[in-house]
């Protein structure tokens, strides 16, 4: 009887343990078989957005933080412009059915898909800023008028771009896998070559969800 219930014990520690892993396992199945609907179902998207557009926002303040004179130009206007374009970015992107289609067409650029690598791009300083700086001086300041020729301007070049990775970029083979706690586990690796890491968070005993997608 005592080896019966140490048997058990052993069976529920391994499944309680190994139980991220089998998930991970089942997430790269699914984006293998450009399966859309399990990984769409895997989300938590009330914790996986705001974290997406804190991280694009955060990047953004840093940015324009090397460039005094373009602050000192556009100045808050500029800022809640692009914070604007991300927050709507991130909202259009990061949905049920967005993310059940890039996974099924394996990251065919759509709408949502060019609007936030644009959101990323402008985040990540790849705006080019010296026509930013000349146009608004051209416009007299009018931030709107620049910022939305610039994003159409963005959205082009990263569509291109996106299409480039899609045909050309590579996915990881293995994936690093890793606990960050007892109910956080992690997912590394590269997707179409961009790096990504994803993190997931238990729910119950052996339930998992995607909490949050660390951007490169």
């Amino acid at each position: 009887m005592k080896k019966l219930i140490v048997l058990l014990i052993i069976i529920v520690v391994a499944v309680y343990a190994g139980s991220p892993y089998y998930s991970a396992y089942q997430l790269k199945n699914a984006y293998d078989d450009k399966d859309g609907a399990t990984i769409a179902a895997a989300i938590d998207y009330d914790q996986v957005r705001p974290s997406i557009q804190n991280q694009l926002t955060s990047q953004f303040t840093a940015t324009m933080t090397q460039y005094p004179l373009v602050s000192q130009l556009g100045g808050e206007p500029l800022t809640e412009a692009a914070n604007s374009f991300i927050a709507k970015a991130v909202d259009g992107a990061i949905t049920p059915q967005n993310i059940e289609k890039v996974i099924n067409t394996q990251g065919q650029a759509n709408t949502a898909t060019k609007e936030l690598a644009a959101a990323w791009a402008i985040a990540s300083n790849q705006v080019n800023l010296k026509n930013l700086i000349q146009n608004l001086i051209i416009q007299r300041g009018d931030v709107d008028a620049v910022v939305k020729s610039q994003m159409q301007e963005i959205m082009t070049k990263q569509a291109a771009e996106l299409e480039k990775q899609v045909a050309q970029g590579s996915d990881s083979d293995k994936p690093k896998l890793s606990y960050c706690g007892i109910n956080c586990f992690t997912i590394s690796g590269q997707v179409k070559g961009y790096p990504l890491t994803i993190e997931m968070q238990r729910e119950g005993l052996i339930d998992w969800k995607i909490v949050d997608i660390v951007l490169p």
